[in-house]
């Protein structure tokens, strides 16, 4: 479809409220006609497209669907198919990816937007749980962001800690910017091993303790990686198999969203009530990039928006499978 296409360029164009405003809805329209999934779910709940005239009205749909489903656009095919992590006897999410390029795009002017230029960084990927299996998107991106660097020291790390410790403390890496993403399991072990120093270290945890160790208190867990890994803040990650875009937190837990993206709060008693800011509830996520897929999403996170836009998570529904995104409880 010529709109599709014209639309996914106009995403990334987005610079205020009203565009993204004008963009949601047009992109809703477009699923809720061509995703027979959603189309199936508005149905059920009895409601008419034609009459949604803002975001606040949009039904989000229970991320649960992806387990089940393959929520895409009829008539495409996935050039790749994205699946969450989890635990034994869990059943795993799946993301029919219809075009790469869009997931590229989002990540890198994410990435730009919050960080300046891939170029600038050694990029090393402590990511062992993701390396494990097939089919995360948070190793896509990471390999994505390696070869970007350019830099002949960026790269993936297992369990060799001692390798990834001599690393940092080289004379080759002495001035150099250097992002470290790690597992959060896998930086405390990091840091109760080995103690690192390194005047531009930007260290970036995601993706929780997945079933490796307790959940902590993320005060508690961040100021111990500070202290360990010598850096004045630790920084997050957030996102999931479902969604092409990240939210990134530079410090305290508190997220930023990019233009395309925005975080709504639902009352964890009422999935279609939306609470004002600085309510705890359930997150909804609208991520236009992901327009051949569902840009309307209802996760199982709780979490708390504030008027900027920024937000936090507090946690996840008791109910809800331990999943690969940000998990840790406040």
């Amino acid at each position: 479809m010529e709109k599709i296409k014209n639309l996914s360029e106009q995403i990334f164009q987005i610079k205020d409220e009203t565009t993204f405003h004008q963009i949601a809805l047009e992109v809703f329209m477009i699923q809720a006609e061509h995703n027979l999934i959603y189309k199936k779910y508005l149905e059920t709940l009895k409601i008419d497209p034609q009459k949604i005239n803002s975001i606040k009205d949009i039904p989000f749909l229970p991320i649960e669907f992806f387990k089940t489903h393959d929520v895409i656009l009829e008539g495409r095919n996935s050039e790749l198919i994205f699946s969450s992590s989890g635990t034994t006897g869990m059943i795993p999410s799946k993301h029919f990816v219809a075009d790469l390029s869009l997931y590229e795009e989002s990540f890198l002017r994410g990435f730009r937007h919050f960080f300046g230029a891939v170029e600038d960084y050694c990029i090393l990927a402590l990511l062992p749980s993701y390396l494990e299996r097939e089919g995360s998107s948070l190793i896509y991106m990471a390999d994505k962001l390696i070869q970007l660097s350019g830099n002949n020291k960026s790269g993936f790390f297992l369990h060799n800690l001692g390798e990834l410790a001599d690393l940092i403390h080289s004379p080759e890496l002495e001035s150099q910017k250097i992002l470290l993403l790690g597992v959060t399991y896998a930086l405390l072990d990091l840091a109760e091993n080995y103690k690192i120093n390194h005047p531009n270290l930007i260290v970036m945890e995601t993706g929780g303790m997945k079933g490796k160790r307790k959940e902590m208190i993320r005060e508690e867990l961040h100021q111990f990686l500070c202290e360990k890994l010598s850096v004045r803040e630790i920084y997050s990650e957030y996102g999931m198999t479902e969604l092409l875009s990240q939210a990134y937190s530079l410090g305290q837990g508190i997220f930023k969203t990019l233009p395309w993206m925005k975080i709504l709060i639902r009352d964890a008693n009422d999935p279609f009530c939306l609470l004002p800011d600085e309510q705890s509830g359930g997150i909804n996520i609208i991520d236009l990039a992901n327009i051949y897929s569902c840009s309307f999403i209802m996760t199982q996170d709780l979490g708390r928006k504030f008027a900027d836009g920024s937000f936090e998570v507090l946690g996840r529904f008791d109910t809800s499978d331990i999943r690969g995104c940000n998990l840790l409880v406040q």
